[in-house]
This record gives C-alpha cells, structure tokens and sequence, in this order.
C-alpha cells in the first residue's frame, strides 16, 4: 500500500475557496462518496475566528456553486457541526480514476487541504499525482509504502491506540496544560529543570494545586498506558 499525506490547493472546492475568504478551519468526522450520484457527503467540524466569522463563513459556503447540500447539525459559539453534499471535484475524480482511496480525515485551513490518500500500486500513485498536477496545486508531505506485515500491526494495535487517544481527551484543559508545561520545562528530567514553585509560578497558582493537577493527569494517562500495553499484539 503507498499512502500519500499532500497538501491540496482545490480550485473547485466550497471549503478550500471558503477558509480562502474566511478565518475558518474544516475537520471531516464522516465522509462517504456516492458512486451513482458522483457527489460526496461529510461530516464536518467547523471553527471560526468568533461567532460572526463563523456565521459569515457559512453563509458563504452555502453559496457556492459546487455546494448541492448544507445543514447545520448544531452550533456553540464559534464552532459548529454541518452536514454537507459537494459535487466531486476534479481532484477527487483524478483520486478516483486511479483507484487510489481515502485513508484519513480532511482538514482544511487557509486556502489549502490536508489530504491521506491510499493506493494499491506506486504506479497507480505516480499516474494519480501526474494528472493532479494540470488542474491542481498540490505538495506530498510524507510517501509511505506500507507493507502487509506493517499493515496487520496497525490493523492489531489501532485498539491500543484508541485507547491513548481516549485518555488524552479525558484530561481536562488544567491537566493538559499543566502536564504539557511540566514536560516542555524539564520537570520530568534528572535533574529536573522545573519545580512545582516554578510550575505554580507560570499557572499563577500555589504549590499543592499544580502537584494535584499533575498528579490526576498523570494517574489518567498512565491507566491509560497500562491498558494500551494488555492490547497490543
């Protein structure tokens, strides 16, 4: 399997010409292309500067002239969750046409899109690439080949590593931040670089309160880690 990360500039999609326009950022949660209708349904996160960038920014994508369908699924603040349908775009048919595959969410930012795309052969890769460069701009990030026994680890250990990624979202805002601060300071080194005054000094809390936020983060994301290790193959 080659699997492909690019950087994609799109001239003929709603999202790419929106965060052109508008200070907004796309994540795709869903997506599902129907073959018969030659259109592409997602799911999508949506993020605006504030409120009214968002509201602009969607007013806008609904307007667009590849945007067949666009419903908000719900809205708090300056984030939202929308349903869309888009005609293919000439970037996804070149995908398609040489039987390469989604491997990975969108994200689109800035005028550009974060594409994973996966093919079955490097020439079906090569061929796909060669023909998105007349109607496309585009940059490949990372090329991997990925073989089938480094394919079955994945497959085996994704469970694992749902697993850390549930643990991470389970920290809260304080947890994160103060274990990210604890690590990028050198708290955690011999010798340490960092204290908890020096911790409690940058949270503009006291000693006790940053020890006890380090240590509920810590005990989450080493439950966590213990439980990943049963699951690994």
């Amino acid at each position: 399997m080659i699997e492909l990360s690019m950087d994609v500039e799109q001239y003929d999609c709603p999202f790419i010409d929106t965060t052109a326009d508008h200070a907004l950022t796309f994540s795709a949660v869903h997506w599902d292309f129907d073959r018969r209708t030659q259109e592409l349904e997602t799911r999508m996160v949506v993020e605006g500067a504030d409120r009214e960038e968002l509201s602009v920014g969607l007013e806008t994508l609904r307007e667009h002239g590849n945007m067949n369908d666009c419903s908000l699924v719900a809205r708090r603040d300056n984030v939202a969750q929308i349903r869309t349908v888009i005609a293919e775009t000439d970037a996804m048919a070149t995908i398609r046409s040489n039987d390469g595959y989604v491997t990975g969410p969108f994200y689109i930012e800035d005028g550009s899109e974060v594409w994973h795309v996966g093919f079955d052969a490097s020439s079906e890769a090569d061929s796909a690439l060669s023909e998105l460069d007349r109607n496309n701009e585009y940059e490949v990030v990372e090329r991997t080949d990925t073989s089938l026994p480094e394919m079955g680890d994945l497959v085996q250990n994704a469970g694992a590593a749902m697993t850390l990624i549930e643990g991470c979202q389970d920290l809260s805002d304080t947890e994160r931040e103060t274990l990210e601060a604890a690590v990028s300071s050198g708290y955690f080194e011999t010798p340490r670089d960092a204290t908890l005054g020096s911790l409690a000094d940058e949270f503009g809390v006291s000693k006790p309160a940053v020890s006890k936020n380090l240590r509920r983060g810590q005990r989450k994301m080493i439950h966590r880690v213990v439980t990943a290790l049963d699951d690994i193959e």
